[in-house]
């Protein structure tokens, strides 16, 4: 079983999904990718994967969507349907492949609205680990 997280920019929302599903599931194949990848790792991501004694599991750098053979992957979570849109164009025999959680980029939000992001993230990742 292969997994890929896919958001806009592989610094938030796709690592720490893959973070915490690979704690749980370590026996899965599970990475990430940012459609258009421009800033480090957050900050706030580390904080709350730590919190979760998921660091190890937390990537070092962001990775493009370019980088991945998308129809290798068994299941692909877009954060938003604009990525599912993006993932569409590149691989569009992955539709049946591709599930959307529309969760929100943190970015474009008030200061303290990352945890609530990181709680629908944890709580999404907890659903997604039962059903694997």
């Amino acid at each position: 079983m292969k997994v890929l997280f896919v958001c806009s920019g592989n610094a938030y929302r796709s690592p720490v999904a893959e973070a915490l599903l690979k704690k749980l599931k370590p026996e899965i194949d599970i990475d990430s990718a940012g459609v258009d990848p421009a800033i480090p790792i957050s900050v706030v991501a580390k904080n709350y994967v730590t919190r979760e004694n998921a660091q190890k599991y937390l990537k070092h750098a962001p990775e493009g969507l370019t980088d991945k053979k998308l129809n290798t992957y068994d299941l692909i979570v877009a954060m938003k349907s604009e990525h599912r849109d993006i993932i569409l164009s590149r691989c569009p025999e992955c539709a049946d492949r591709i599930i959307v959680w529309n969760i929100d980029d943190p970015y474009f939000f008030p200061h303290g609205y990352a945890e609530k992001i990181f709680n629908q993230i944890k709580d999404k990742v907890l659903e997604l680990a039962d059903s694997l």
